[in-house]
């Protein structure tokens, strides 16, 4: 049976990685690319998504540029973990594509108004121009099968602070748009990266042998490798974003899942903190929040997506 996709994606090396999963994945077509401000600067991450799509013999994918900074706040980059190109300062192929002409945001409208509910939506970055789509179309989510967010953490340990992951960090203001938006949202949190989705020495050989694109995918996660090892104690570089793309295309990888009343903090010291509202009465579920993941899973859907 075939899905298609819709990508909201601030390309850096995990995104291109989950990029990869999307184009190579023999059941799955990715419908459109937009890109957002967020691990990288807006130009850089649209190049990222370009280079990545054309390496995947994916160069007929619409790509979109969307919103170059938060809603609220100044951008805040990931590029001290991803590095100042996002791709670890890998040498890559200029892309010979072409940014489709107009604003992301109305190419995500569109889409969700001409095709409504042949899609899933896929989000790997900041949520802003999701938000902006909402702002303008209270419905706009409604008009996807189904919304998959990497987004925050279900555990309480971020990745960007003690308490926050990235993409809930960068606009939390916009993450909170969301959650607030109608619409069947799963949230795959940077927890489930850490627990299920790191890429050891070992794996990254693996990976390697596989031919060009396991050299690409663990050659970008460089700089991540680094940053991983030495800020967060992992055993090597995590991939966020593929696993909540794995899961998008095979939710069979799920273990377990919380419905919950999900919110985000805006405050200067919790900022970006994803928490659930367990009070009585019960409020309303807005997002189910995956727990647990088959790590095997993921790494048999990574490794046939990258041998060639």
């Amino acid at each position: 049976m075939s899905q298609s996709f819709v990508i909201d994606t601030d390309t850096a090396s995990d995104d291109a990685v989950a990029l990869l999963l999307a184009a190579r994945d023999p059941r799955s077509r990715i419908r459109a690319v937009t890109v957002v401000a967020g691990n990288v600067p807006l130009v850089q991450g649209v190049r990222n998504a370009k280079v990545t799509l054309e390496l995947a013999g994916a160069a007929d994918v619409p790509v979109w540029a969307g919103c170059g900074a938060p809603l609220v706040r100044d951008l805040g980059t990931a590029q001290n973990v991803h590095g100042s190109d996002g791709m670890s300062g890998t040498s890559l192929p200029e892309p010979r594509m072409a940014t489709q002409d107009g604003h992301a945001v109305l190419a995500l409208l569109a889409i969700a108004r001409d095709e409504p509910g042949q899609h899933t939506l896929v989000t790997l970055g900041p949520l802003t121009n999701i938000a902006a789509a909402v702002t303008i179309d209270p419905g706009f989510l409604t008009r996807f099968r189904h919304t998959y967010m990497m987004l925050g953490t279900s555990d309480g340990n971020g990745n960007v602070s003690a308490i926050a992951e990235y993409n809930a960090w960068a606009d939390p203001e916009a993450a909170q748009v969301v959650l607030r938006a109608p619409g069947e949202k799963t949230m795959v949190g940077w927890d489930i990266s850490r627990k299920y989705a790191v890429i050891d020495p070992a794996e990254d050989r693996r990976l390697r042998d596989l031919g060009r694109l396991g050299s690409f995918a663990a050659d970008i996660n460089r700089d991540v490798h680094a940053f991983a090892v030495e800020e967060t104690g992992l055993a090597g570089y995590d991939l966020p974003d593929p696993i909540a793309m794995a899961i998008a295309i095979d939710p069979g990888m799920i273990v377990s899942a919380e419905d919950l009343h999900l919110q985000v903090s805006t405050d200067p010291v919790t900022r970006g903190h994803t928490y659930a509202d367990r009070r009585t009465p019960p409020r309303p579920v807005n997002t189910r929040v995956v727990t647990s993941a088959d790590g095997q899973v993921f790494l048999d859907a990574l490794r046939a997506a990258v041998t060639l």
